[in-house]
């Protein structure tokens, strides 16, 4: 996909995997309610951008031997384990390459626009890829929505998360990030021709997997912070000692799931 220059959470550092898994452990019973209820089945044909294994590896199961998953990225280097039937692998740049021409019964994007320089490009090269009848499921976070990592903030450990929560976004908006990009997206999915359009929104307000994620993240941003005077090494490791103690309601942005059929 055509990213911002200067991704903060570069997928090649060591803690890609810890990153996913954590992200997938949060968001994956999410995605694949609406996809479920979509009504992804037996001989569909599907397109997973920006694809990430979890949701691909489901879909497989879905479509079975007479259906079909396309899944794209700009770096399939860890989707090379799906790369079987009925599961096929392609490079590909959303929003700047001509897009699959399958015909597809679905297409699902999750944290794909949020990256990408042109999202109404984006958008309608994923319309143009449906079928007539064909669904679009497309999901991004909203950082400025729900901007704290602890919506109740009672105390010095709290404020703190918060104010790395918001060193995260001043970093994003450094990069050129859509930090409201989810909430557009009913009005975007519409504008791009799709009818029936339908969106909501989810995040938890306390889990382990919030802190799994919380670690990681400033993990990998932890140099850029510094770097950027937004926080110190040892304001980052109480925080991280504080994350790992359990005794921090953290939670995430809200991941809004947009969906639509079109005409």
């Amino acid at each position: 996909m055509t990213r911002i220059d200067g991704y903060l959470l570069d997928n090649r550092q060591t803690e890609e995997t810890e990153h996913f898994s954590a992200f997938a452990a949060l968001f994956d019973p999410t995605t694949f309610r609406h996809l479920d209820a979509l009504g992804v089945g037996s001989g569909w044909r599907c397109w997973e951008v920006g694809a990430g294994t979890t949701v691909v590896s489901w879909l497989a199961k879905k479509v079975g031997p007479t259906g079909r998953v396309v899944a794209t990225d700009t770096d399939t280097s860890r989707l090379a384990s799906a790369a079987r039937p009925p599961v096929e692998v392609r490079a590909h740049e959303l929003g700047a390459q001509e897009p699959p021409r399958e015909g597809f019964d679905l297409v699902h994007a999750r944290l794909a626009l949020v990256h990408v320089t042109d999202r109404e490009r984006a958008l309608r090269s994923m319309v143009k890829a449906l079928r007539p009848g064909g669904r679009l499921l497309v999901e991004d976070a909203d950082p400025a929505l729900q901007p704290l990592l602890c919506p109740d903030e009672y105390g010095p450990e709290q404020q703190l998360a918060n104010r790395l929560r918001q060193g995260f976004r001043r970093l994003l908006a450094d990069r050129g990030t859509d930090l409201p990009c989810g909430r557009t997206l009913p009005r975007l999915l519409r504008d791009a021709g799709l009818a029936r359009v339908q969106a909501d929104a989810y995040f938890p307000l306390t889990s382990p997997d919030c802190a799994a994620l919380e670690s990681v993240t400033i993990r990998q941003i932890r140099d850029q912070l510094v770097t950027a005077g937004l926080a110190t090494d040892q304001e980052i490791d109480r925080h991280l000692g504080n994350v790992t103690s359990g005794a921090l309601d953290l939670t995430t942005a809200p991941m809004i799931s947009a969906w639509g059929r079109k005409p």
